[in-house]
């Protein structure tokens, strides 16, 4: 991963309070464009305690040696996760490493 790459974060910060927490995060590809998957929580502002994870699949573009955001796509729930990685299954369903 480059180190432009390794600042990109879905962290995010309202008033001192961390709202999105980043838990974990994978780089699908990289290049002039780069698609950045992320595991996350968002905090409930009534019980200011974080939800269950979710996942946002995210692309950037580089320009001028920094990735600029474009768009996104949220798993929202783990049962749509799984019904996603399932249809990925069955239409891909050898894996053929590049």
């Amino acid at each position: 991963m480059s180190e432009a790459i390794d600042l990109l974060t879905v962290n995010w910060e309202e008033e001192g309070e961390l709202k999105v927490k980043e838990i974990k995060k994978h780089v699908l590809s990289k290049g002039a464009w780069c698609t950045l998957m992320f595991l996350y929580q968002e905090m409930d502002p009534k019980t200011k305690e974080y939800r269950e994870p979710k996942i946002s699949i995210r692309r950037y573009k580089k320009r001028a040696d920094v990735y600029v955001y474009q768009s996104k796509f949220n798993i929202s729930s783990a049962a749509q996760a799984h019904e996603i990685a399932r249809m990925i299954q069955e239409w891909f369903p050898e894996s053929k490493e590049s």
